[in-house]
């Protein structure tokens, strides 16, 4: 990296928010199709439809020059980042699940405060992977879906594949791809027509 990228990377973290867990990654830094089979096949065990966006989304990201609107990320080298870190391999189903050094982290940013008091669903991302995920029975009755979006691709199949990167699609530019190529977490909403949702559903990363 050039010394104009390191100088905006301090060598400590001053906050002291990191942990000292060696996490799970995929077998080889950089971008490829084999690393992205990798995570969509041997970690997300993906659909064919998703793992063949992701595998187009590639070669868009390969064929696109950098954009030149924003910071000049053109010192960056793709070729030396894990694209997928796992925190743990169990998903969490209560807060009191979710792996101490993890929560630690959440606690300080008030997150079960948050769920408890003023939020209508709640969702953290840690890593690559979402490790917690809740919403309020209420809403659920009412046909509202919060959660994460490797479970929504699962259990709502068709409305993922209808809508997955319709916003902003892969094609647009070369982090857009880039992003559908080595997507990983996130949450996945859907409010049914005519039902109105007051309470903040949120999500930290």
């Amino acid at each position: 990296m050039t010394t104009e990228v390191t100088s905006q990377v301090p060598d400590s973290y001053k906050y002291g928010w990191y942990d000292k867990e060696a996490p799970i990654n995929v077998k080889h830094k950089g971008l490829s199709p084999e690393v992205v089979r990798e995570i969509s096949q041997t970690f997300k065990h993906e659909p064919d439809w998703m793992l063949q966006r992701r595998l187009k989304a590639l070669r868009h990201f390969e064929a696109r020059a950098m954009p030149t609107w924003g910071a000049d990320l053109s010192p960056l080298d793709f070729q030396d980042i894990y694209y997928y870190v796992l925190a743990s391999d169990k998903r969490a189903q209560s807060w009191e699940d979710v792996p101490t050094y993890v929560k630690d982290t959440f606690d300080k940013l008030g997150i079960p405060q948050a769920e408890q008091k003023y939020l209508a669903g709640v969702g953290a991302q840690y890593d690559s992977e979402v490790v917690y995920h809740n919403i309020r029975k209420d809403l659920e009755k009412l046909g509202v879906i919060f959660m994460d979006t490797d479970t929504a691709m699962k259990e709502h199949e068709d409305i993922v594949k209808q809508y997955f990167g319709t916003v902003i699609p892969a094609n647009d530019n070369k982090m857009a791809a880039l992003n559908t190529a080595v997507w990983s977490g996130g949450s996945f909403v859907y409010v049914p027509k005519g039902v109105k949702v007051e309470i903040p559903l949120q999500a930290y990363f």
